[in-house]
């Protein structure tokens, strides 16, 4: 009991947690230590292995706690085994070989049609920056490719004659993606204003300044515009990549021909936008099915 005492006065003292936080740690050190006495009748912490642990872990999953809310738990006592080694209570670290428990990947709903046709009334293209940020949008929109993708574009990248674009992905792999004849005009009246800037770069996208564009412009860029007409929590790049793969599918295309597209080294990749997309038609098959429950009624 003391060293749990002295752990939380030194998380106070020194490294100035916050009430809630001494609290949750507090409650979870608690927990472990009843745990210990129950199961192994013990609340000597130098007599702590990670079987004990890992049977820890295991009464948790068997609750139905989530991973999220166990590795929390864990972090508290990966912690305070920390601090216990620090302090010479114990010779090793139960705790040093714990990987965090695997999160499930969230999935994020792609931008829909109605937002993307929103969207249009918030250009403003009588700017440089302004018709910067539609060509930025339209083309990830259009052509489903990946933030640096874009960042990496060269002018030499542009096909006018093809109507296509080269793109580099990833591992250096390239790949050619048709364009629109609205994405190639748009090209043009952006490479006219960009004719007047202090050019610093072969970049097809520049800052005001002449200056390559980076990642985190790109993702302000498609925030700035997008709160105007989403709910969205999380409005990043990607949901026009995901929106490019979605909308392609409920018109009928080719998965395969989606998964070259997008640059996707496995069909497994774009399959994703697959069981994303087939909610959708779930929902819809749902309400609109002459036999579904709605229609019998």
């Amino acid at each position: 009991m003391k060293h749990v005492e002295a752990f939380l006065d030194y998380l106070q003292l020194e490294k100035k947690y916050a009430r809630h936080t001494l609290t949750s740690y507090a409650s979870d050190l608690a927990q472990f230590q009843s745990f210990l006495n129950k199961k192994y009748e013990t609340d000597d912490f130098s007599e702590v292995n990670y079987p004990m642990i890992r049977q820890w872990i295991v009464g948790f999953v068997d609750k139905g706690l989530t991973h999220k809310t166990i590795n929390r738990k864990l972090s508290s006592l990966k912690t305070f085994f920390k601090f216990l080694l620090k302090v010479k209570a114990i010779e090793d670290n139960p705790m040093s070989q714990h990987k965090s428990l695997k999160l499930p990947k969230r999935e994020q709903e792609a931008f829909s049609r109605s937002e993307l046709e929103q969207i249009s009334a918030y250009f403003n293209d009588n700017s440089f920056e302004g018709l910067r940020d539609h060509l930025i949008i339209d083309l990830l929109y259009s052509t489903g490719m990946r933030r640096q993708e874009l960042i990496d574009l060269n002018i030499c990248s542009i096909d006018f004659e093809q109507n296509q674009l080269k793109v580099l992905g990833k591992r250096n792999k390239e790949r050619i993606v048709p364009l629109l004849n609205s994405s190639l005009s748009l090209i043009q009246k952006y490479l006219e204003e960009r004719k007047f800037l202090p050019l610093e770069t072969k970049r097809l996208f520049v800052t005001k300044n002449g200056k390559p564009i980076y990642p985190n412009l790109v993702y302000r860029t498609v925030n700035s515009y997008f709160k105007n007409v989403s709910t969205k929590q999380k409005l990043s790049p990607h949901l026009l990549r995901h929106a490019f793969a979605s909308h392609l599918l409920e018109k009928g295309a080719d998965i395969t021909a989606i998964k070259d597209l997008l640059g996707h080294s496995s069909l497994a990749s774009t399959e994703v936008y697959t069981h994303s997309n087939f909610k959708e038609l779930s929902r819809a098959h749902a309400t609109a099915h002459p036999r579904s429950v709605k229609g019998d009624e």
